[in-house]
């Protein structure tokens, strides 16, 4: 038996409906187009708005966390409550040994603790930035992109070098635009620093602009020029590649307190951030919008197959005497069956692939536009969405089209061709 939807005569008497009833046909389609249009542009702009708060992480080590010392709550060991505390040099080691969950350790300093800012002078220049003593280790975690010159190295903080790398906000202030800054030398607090490097932040927002507001000096060299003896304001830490973040945060908090004689059941005497945790809820966040709108998508493509559906059991009806005619002639139920669902398919199809392909058209000028302007919205980048993620819209027809055939076709072959040829 030839398959129907080989058959060219059965090609014809789809076009010939779809063109015999154009407003009708417009109207039915229209429902699916704009359900996977919709769908489209609901996930691309989904994609946007989750590149747009990733791209504020830039390359930050999405496996960090920070510790800091605070007033302890509970009384141990002979200590009052609200004792104050520093982590020391000596915490570096005795954490490396004793947390081996741990991949990346850097101690910090910033002068004028958190978000403390600076008079720095050059020349008959001056500016007021955050000044931050670190390791080498540190620009692991948080990567700048170097402008000029090179980062803090092991050298740097092993021979204690007055050097600095400054942030290229600190550069367009204290510089002038024909000037080179490797070589010259700023003051701080008294005591000048050679410039070694200019470095932009890969983050967006504020977060950027704190970062390139920034001077970053060996953090030996910032212990022992500004009197800070050993002491360690925090430490910003990675854990293995192979390890949450939260199981080396929680060891190296323990392992703390142990060595501090702090409370184990003391929940503030160590301030900690995990960066993993809100980057896991960011991306639970999002997989959660994409599901949704796949959710309100899907529903919105039932809605559409529901009308092509009710439209082909009006086209069934009209076509009774024809089907009838069919079977007389010895057309079998399945011929019948897979002509019905071909023109539901075809209808459905086309219509959902003009939408898919309008939306990604639509998505495309968008990111042109952004693009081509300069236009940079902290929440909003390249919208887009996925060759997956259209393939998928496309089976969803696929199968849209299918189901709205289905009852009609049941319906066809339920014709008996005597009483269709009696068919008023």
């Amino acid at each position: 038996m030839r398959l129907s939807v080989f058959d060219i005569d059965n090609w014809q008497e789809i076009f010939s409906s779809l063109k015999k009833n154009k407003v009708r046909t417009f109207f039915t389609s229209f429902g699916v187009f704009w359900g996977i249009f919709m769908l489209v542009v609901m996930m691309g702009s989904g994609n946007g708005l989750k590149n747009g708060v990733m791209d504020d992480f830039g390359d930050f080590a999405t496996n960090s966390f920070f510790m800091w010392t605070q007033q302890t709550s509970m009384a141990y060991k002979g200590f009052n409550r609200g004792r104050r505390f520093n982590f020391r040099n000596s915490d570096i080691q005795y954490v490396k040994d004793n947390v081996p969950e741990i991949g990346l350790l850097a101690p910090r300093l910033q002068a004028g603790g958190y978000r403390g800012a600076s008079n720095v002078v050059r020349g008959k220049e001056t500016g007021a930035f955050n000044i931050y003593g670190d390791m080498p280790e540190f620009f692991q975690i948080n990567p700048y992109t170097i402008i000029n010159g090179r980062l803090i190295n092991s050298n740097d903080v092993k021979d204690v070098r007055k050097v600095c790398v400054i942030g290229s906000s600190v550069k367009d202030i204290l510089f002038k635009p024909d000037e080179d800054p490797l070589g010259d030398y700023i003051r701080i607090q008294g005591v000048y620093f050679k410039v070694i490097g200019v470095v932009k932040s890969r983050k967006k927002g504020g977060e950027a602009e704190r970062d390139e507001n920034s001077i970053f000096l060996p953090f030996t060299t910032m212990q022992k020029t500004f009197n800070y003896g050993d002491i360690v304001m925090w430490f910003a830490v990675t854990s293995q590649d192979d390890i949450p973040a939260s199981v080396a945060e929680e060891k190296m908090i323990k392992v703390l307190k142990t060595k501090h004689k702090i409370n184990p059941k003391d929940d503030r005497a160590i301030g900690h951030f995990n960066v993993e945790k809100e980057f896991n809820k960011m991306t639970g966040l999002f997989s959660g919008i994409s599901w949704l709108i796949w959710v309100v998508g899907a529903g919105t493509l039932l809605a559409g197959a529901i009308g092509v559906s009710n439209i082909m059991l009006i086209i069934v009806k009209e076509r009774t005497k024809e089907i009838g005619v069919k079977r007389a002639l010895g057309a079998t139920p399945m011929e019948v069956v897979v002509q019905i669902i071909l023109e539901s398919v075809f209808l459905t199809a086309l219509a959902g692939i003009i939408g898919l392909t309008i939306g990604v058209a639509v998505l495309t000028g968008i990111n042109y536009l952004m693009v081509s302007n300069n236009v940079q919205l902290d929440m909003f980048l390249h919208p887009e969405i996925d060759f997956k993620t259209a393939l998928s819209a496309l089976i969803i027809l696929i199968f849209s089209g299918a189901f709205a055939g289905m009852i009609p076709a049941y319906r066809a072959i339920k014709i008996k061709p005597v009483e269709a040829l009696r068919d008023e």
